[in-house]
Formats: structure tokens, sequence, C-alpha cells
């Protein structure tokens, strides 16, 4: 191996351990953008000139690196982000004594999914997918910054809209909302996708 090829898989292993420094320490997904940026901005980085596709596989590296460990590095609403092993989850719990109440309701469930699916909506659209009120459902959802009001609509009275959060895609482990099963176009089996498309 001659001396080039020497120092630029030195150079891209000191770029690795940075990444999983910053990923340790963030508390949301990091964007590649994001992470692009520290290196951009921090002085004393200059010479770690790393090309897109390298932070990319690097950053790939790291999720299957950390696959069968108790911490993970997972890809998530969009950005990478470290945190424990789901099959750890019983033990983790019995070391903090206290989960993090995050359960939903069948109501809040289903009434998550039309938000999801038909965003951005208002609270009489999906009421008139639910075929009842929505009131509760819809202040559960804000309340655990699942859904934001993101606006009022042009309609009468200009109720507002609502849409997901990126809570919602990290509660759930999505990438995006394309990884949401697909949408039938007849009512009847909308109706079924409705209330069983989100699992926690």
């Amino acid at each position: 191996m001659n001396m080039e090829n020497q120092s630029n898989n030195s150079q891209l292993c000191r770029v690795k351990t940075i990444l999983e420094s910053l990923l340790f320490v963030a508390r949301k997904p990091l964007s590649f953008e994001e992470l692009k940026k520290c290196f951009d901005q921090t002085e004393g980085s200059q010479g770690l000139n790393c090309s897109q596709e390298e932070l990319e596989f690097l950053l790939e590296d790291l999720v299957t690196e950390y696959r069968a460990r108790g911490i993970n590095v997972v890809k998530v609403a969009g950005g990478y982000l470290m945190g424990t092993n789901p099959a750890n989850a019983d033990y983790v719990y019995s070391l903090l004594h206290a989960r993090v109440q995050t359960t939903l309701s069948p109501q809040a469930l289903e009434t998550l999914s039309i938000i999801a699916y038909k965003q951005p909506v208002t609270q009489a659209e999906i009421e008139q997918v639910r075929g009842v009120n929505s009131d509760g459902p819809i202040s559960t959802l804000l309340a655990k910054k699942l859904i934001s009001d993101q606006g009022r609509s042009d309609a009468p009275g200009r109720p507002y809209i609502y849409g997901t959060t990126i809570e919602f895609l990290r509660h759930f482990g999505l990438k995006d909302l394309n990884d949401l099963p697909p949408l039938p176009s007849e009512p009847e089996e909308q109706e079924e996708v409705f209330k069983s498309a989100l699992h926690e």
C-alpha cells in the first residue's frame, strides 16, 4: 500500500470517529447536510476533505457496524441517530424504572393514520373519514408532538390544518412518509388501512 492510500485510509478512519462522536451526543436525527456543516465550520478540520460519497459510505458503515450491538446507528426521519437496541428495551426499562408514556389509543392511532396519509387535513375532514368527533385524539397527538397545526385552511371558518412531525417519524421508526403502507383507492379498504397502518 503506498503512502497516499495510507494517508487516505487514515483520514477516513478519523472522519468515521468524528461522525460517531457527533451521533453519540445528538438528541435528534442528524441529516447529511448537518453533519457536513460540522466539518465545514470546525476550525482545524480543513485537512479532512471528504466527498459526499465517502461520508455516506462511512455513515452506512456505522449503521452496519452497530447493527448487532446494544447501541444502534439508525437512519430515521431523514437523518442518522444513535439509540438503544430495541431488543433490549425491557432491560433499559428495568434500569430507568419508568418509561415515557407514549402509548396511543386505537382512536388516536386511527386519527394519526388519517393525518399521515391525507395531510394537510382539517379536523372536519378527519371526522368525515372517522364518522365521530376527534377532539380528544387530536389533543392527545398535539400534546405528544406527533402532529402540529400547520396554519389555517381557506375553507369557511378558516379551520386549523394538521400534519405529522419529525417526532412522528422517530416514534414509528420511519425514514419518511413513503415508508407507510400503500393506501388503496377504495374507501372501504382505506378504512382498514387507517385502523392498522401504525403499530407502536
